[in-house]
């Protein structure tokens, strides 16, 4: 009777990798890197409480070409305030700054540099 081939620990085959698989980058046609006018800014979120559980972050990294970065949050019933910081093509973050104004999101820039006394 043939001996069965050992099993490894990880589970898979021999000779295949155990580390983790890594998300492949955007291709540089949705990367907001490759572009040439690229814009970082922050922004406080504000979310009317109709809005909470909505996941508008998620929708907003499937219809825009921006790369997000969530810097600060507070949820309650009534309110959630979030700031945001937004970096991509200046057109794009115009874009979706301009989308969550139509869904009812308050936007505001954050003060970066507010004259120190």
């Amino acid at each position: 009777m043939p001996k069965p081939p050992p099993s490894h620990k990880s589970g898979a085959p021999k000779g295949a990798s155990s580390k983790p698989v890594i998300a492949k980058a955007l291709p540089k046609s949705r990367s907001p890197i490759a572009s040439g006018s690229k814009d970082r800014r922050r922004f406080w979120l504000n979310y009317p409480s109709r809005q909470i559980t909505r996941p508008i972050v998620w929708e907003l990294s499937q219809k825009f070409d921006v790369i997000f970065n969530i810097r600060q949050a507070s949820i309650s019933d009534e309110i959630g305030i979030l700031c945001l910081e937004l970096e991509g093509d200046r057109a794009e973050v115009k874009a979706v700054i301009a989308w969550l104004e139509a869904e009812g999101v308050k936007v505001e820039p954050v003060e970066i540099g507010v004259i120190e006394s």
